[in-house]
């Protein structure tokens, strides 16, 4: 049994239902659970007696909010960050661009770049992350990536991603890199017997995730979904990402990306999708009522040059939207925090493109319409109870609440870049300052990043390892 004390915060963020905010409060946590929260008023006498706690953190300078939550990313693309040859190309040609060098991917490469993603992810206060392997040259496996979170201490949702369909039948991806899609059921059936958990505050939960409609068949989407669907898993797959990507899709299959997942058995609660930047209306509609849930990359979407998710209208139909950085590749970074504040930059310039409209007489532009379309608020729920729903775990994580799973996020605010602004608004600070890194990251109560520095690993060694291994990857 392990207790610990987080004492006076500065201000703590519950993110429950009524947005509470406290002043000088304190959060008990005894054995990965958030016990009790204090108010500024409540004696803790007792609790800072010896003995009491295993730990104290003192808060005084931080604020506290729950763990970020990431719903998609490829984490062994932080070996091929910033190539030069696909710096400035769109999706399918950055693809094309990078399929070549991903063929030489190793096990030691896949288990390296997860520990170093996932490092990166813990930095930025993120506590829960899913990641989307679906490349396995040379023996690589998703148990790989499923070892370095238990490393690294993150909360992993693994998903189990697969390309069945070559360049040769009209896929985007090489022949060479594709699999026979008997044994990519096998396999998937195989990692969730092997590493699902079920339980409440379970470490890893295993997904299964098809690549693309340009990466495999229709069978495979189908008979993925009834695999899910019988052993109770979730469901991911890209979709929607670009205008490449609905061209594809109308073309290979004669319908909508919305229409595409309703007809395989993809849409429910169950399911979500990464990016559906250029999901149409009847697709958002559908999304709502099906409770299917949306990865927003506002960062990669930028990237590619790829475009603007209306996030406020999803949000305001009831789609399930939570955040994702996406590969290391096309975002170049993997700062959660960050992630959440281009959400809302992105969402208002995306409300300021609108064209004017005449309300009672008078002309309201786009700009007088987009800095409230997502506040700084907003994003951080995206980003915490956001992310949650869309993984399925809103019962337990992306609040601080009794009960509930003990992952929390804590930021100084006597740094530089909130000066001047903390004073005012720490939460909104957060938000609307230069992106900074956690001080502490406690994930199921155990804290894997102490005074800005991870305490699971030695990361000089791991990052110079991670360097030599991206050097030969992209030699072949």
């Amino acid at each position: 049994m392990t207790t610990l004390l987080i004492h006076r915060a500065r201000c703590i963020a519950v993110f429950d239902d009524a947005n509470t905010e406290l002043q000088d409060g304190s959060l008990l946590i005894r054995d990965g659970r958030i016990e009790r929260i204090f108010a500024s008023h409540e004696p803790l006498h007792a609790w800072l007696s010896p003995g009491a706690v295993d730990e104290v953190i003192d808060a005084r300078h931080h604020v506290v909010v729950p763990g970020l939550i990431n719903t998609h990313h490829h984490m062994t693309q932080s070996l091929t960050r910033a190539v030069p040859e696909v710096q400035n190309a769109e999706l399918f040609s950055w693809l094309q661009g990078l399929y070549p060098i991903w063929a030489g991917l190793t096990p030691e490469m896949v288990k390296v770049s997860a520990q170093v993603a996932m490092a990166e992810l813990l930095l930025s206060g993120c506590t829960t992350s899913s990641d989307h392997l679906y490349i396995y040259p040379n023996g690589v496996r998703l148990d790989d990536s499923i070892e370095a979170a238990h490393t690294l201490g993150m909360r992993f949702t693994a998903t189990r991603g697969s390309m069945s369909v070559g360049q040769s039948q009209g896929g985007l991806p090489p022949d060479r890199v594709v699999e026979q899609e008997p044994f990519i059921l096998k396999e998937t059936q195989r990692l969730i017997e092997t590493w699902h958990d079920a339980s409440f505050g379970a470490m890893t939960h295993v997904a299964v995730a098809p690549c693309s409609p340009f990466s495999v068949s229709q069978d495979l989407m189908r008979a993925s979904a009834e695999l899910a669907r019988a052993y109770k898993v979730r469901l991911h797959t890209h979709l929607a990402e670009n205008d490449h990507d609905i061209a594809y899709t109308r073309e290979k299959f004669n319908c909508t990306p919305a229409e595409y997942a309703q007809d395989l058995g993809w849409v429910g609660d169950d399911v979500w999708h990464a990016h559906c930047v250029k999901l149409d209306d009847a697709g958002t509609y559908l999304f709502a009522k099906t409770r299917t849930g949306v990865a927003h990359c506002p960062c990669s979407n930028m990237r590619l040059a790829s475009g603007i998710l209306p996030l406020r209208k999803m949000l305001d139909a009831g789609v399930p939207v939570g955040l994702g950085v996406d590969g290391s590749a096309s975002n170049d970074a993997a700062h959660l925090l960050n992630e959440a504040r281009q959400a809302m930059l992105l969402a208002r310039v995306g409300r300021a493109l609108e064209a004017p409209r005449v309300v009672d007489g008078r002309t309201v532009f786009g700009c007088d319409l987009g800095p409230s379309d997502m506040t700084p608020r907003d994003a951080l729920r995206l980003a915490t109870r956001g992310g949650a729903q869309v993984l399925g775990r809103a019962h337990e994580l992306g609040q601080l609440s009794p009960g509930y799973c003990a992952d929390i996020a804590m930021f100084r605010t006597d740094t530089l870049s909130m000066a001047g602004a903390a004073v005012h608004d720490p939460v909104g600070a957060l938000l609307l300052c230069a992106s900074g890194n956690a001080d502490y990251t406690l994930v199921n109560g155990r804290v894997v990043v102490r005074q800005g520095a991870i305490a699971t690993v030695d990361m000089g060694p791991l990052i110079e390892r991670h360097n030599q291994l991206a050097v030969q990857l992209a030699l072949g």
